[in-house]
């Protein structure tokens, strides 16, 4: 249940962001939080990861819709299980809910996060990155080592 509740407060989080971003800032309009380092910026994205694949829109809706699935199914599965492994699903689901979101209503993903070095991206965008990141830690390095534990 904890589970549960933290990716909807997750999409919640994202989704309110974005509401704000669009509400108080122009197209690509930006504004300077740390100097050259750390700014809020509207950005539309109408592709994947760097803006790749652009108006690939049917693409991007089903593969989120594939992969919330599969891990919906995932947990409900009986199974032993590792903590981590669900945090880190839980993640990836949060931020593909997000921004399936953007992509269902509006056409496109509202991106903000501006950090200069890397592309604009959002809440969704970094929690499918520590989501992926968390699991590949846990499928590469951890499994093995860990012992499970029973829902």
């Amino acid at each position: 249940m904890n589970l549960l509740l933290s990716t909807i407060l997750i999409i919640i989080l994202d989704q309110a962001t974005k509401f704000l971003a669009i509400k108080s800032l122009s197209l690509h309009q930006s504004v300077v939080l740390i100097p050259g380092i750390f700014h809020i910026t509207l950005v539309l994205n109408r592709g994947a990861a760097f803006g790749i694949l652009k108006n690939q829109t049917l693409l991007f809706i089903s593969s989120a819709v594939l992969a919330v699935t599969l891990i919906m199914l995932d947990f409900f599965r009986k199974r032993a299980s590792n903590y981590l492994y669900d945090i880190s699903l839980s993640l990836i689901a949060a931020g593909a809910i997000g921004n399936l979101i953007d992509r269902l209503f509006r056409g496109h993903v509202v991106d903000f996060l501006d950090f200069r070095v890397w592309p604009v991206f959002n809440i969704a965008d970094t929690s499918v990155t520590i989501g992926a990141i968390l699991l590949g830690y846990v499928v590469l390095l951890q499994q093995k080592d860990t012992p499970a534990r029973t829902q």
